[in-house]
């Protein structure tokens, strides 16, 4: 049953045009299904998510956002309990029919958690570790491109000095920017970022939201979130959920100004 419909809506400022129509799609969900025995938590999903920009998957906690970054890196092999059915196309790869190459595929997403998780050995090593996994044994080439991927997250001129100090050793905020690091030494494609700013404090905050912003240049950045605010700040393309569905979905001009459905316009008055 729908909700109703709000008698006065503060609409927020007119935002630009992104231009996402031009943009051609680096992944495509078809009809993808998530049962967990008699609970359906994604319901027939289908979105395009356009190449070098940032999509938010926008909606109230629990709708099935986290759910579904996990198809697009085939985390959810790892939960035996969970049925998942449908397509899920990177290029022309349909990732979730196969069973090969499952490191691969992985590789191709950065992740970044709700909290970091810096492995517990040092500065250099976590980057240094990343790399390794493609298989880079060249001292110096790891030396390199250890540097290079920590001044990408704007970290190098603060850590230089004690790149082996235990990564744990760094604020919240600069694990969250190591870990970042790590999973870009593995080259992907798409940065998965599920809620990775909910655990810092606004600076951080700000950081990784300025991070975002210039890497989607060379990125195509997927960030999920239930901060109405965030996604109007950072939104190229924006995907609204809702108990496991997709409501709406488009530029944030289209849905922030114009939405359609009275689940979203309810959403933009009681959204954080």
């Amino acid at each position: 049953m729908s909700l109703q419909e709000p008698g006065t809506m503060t609409q927020p400022a007119t935002l630009p045009d992104t231009g996402e129509k031009t943009v051609t799609p680096i992944l495509r969900v078809q009809h993808l299904n998530v049962h967990a025995g008699s609970n359906h938590i994604l319901k027939d999903v289908n979105l395009e998510i356009p190449r070098n920009r940032i999509t938010v998957l926008l909606g109230p906690s629990g709708c099935g956002k986290t759910t579904l970054l996990k198809c697009m890196n085939k985390l959810t092999d790892l939960y035996k309990e969970l049925k998942v059915s449908g397509n899920i196309f990177i290029e022309n790869d349909n990732i979730l029919n196969t069973t090969t190459n499952i490191p691969g595929i992985r590789q191709k997403m950065g992740l970044l958690s709700q909290r970091p998780y810096p492995l517990p050995v040092s500065i250099y090593k976590n980057v240094a570790y990343g790399l390794k996994l493609k298989g880079v044994r060249d001292k110096r080439l790891i030396g390199f491109s250890v540097e290079k991927h920590l001044r990408e997250v704007g970290l190098w001129e603060e850590v230089k000095n004690r790149l082996n100090a235990p990564a744990t050793s760094l604020s919240i905020g600069q694990q969250q920017r190591l870990c970042l690091a790590r999973g870009l030494a593995v080259k992907p494609s798409i940065i998965l970022a599920d809620e990775p700013t909910s655990a810092l404090d606004p600076i951080s905050s700000k950081i990784i939201e300025d991070l975002f912003k210039d890497m989607k240049k060379h990125y195509t950045i997927i960030l999920v979130t239930h901060v109405l605010r965030q996604a109007m700040r950072l939104a190229d393309h924006v995907i609204f959920m809702y108990d496991g569905e997709i409501i709406e979905q488009g530029s944030p001009q289209e849905l922030f100004n114009n939405p359609q459905t009275d689940r979203l316009r309810a959403y933009l008055v009681d959204g954080n």
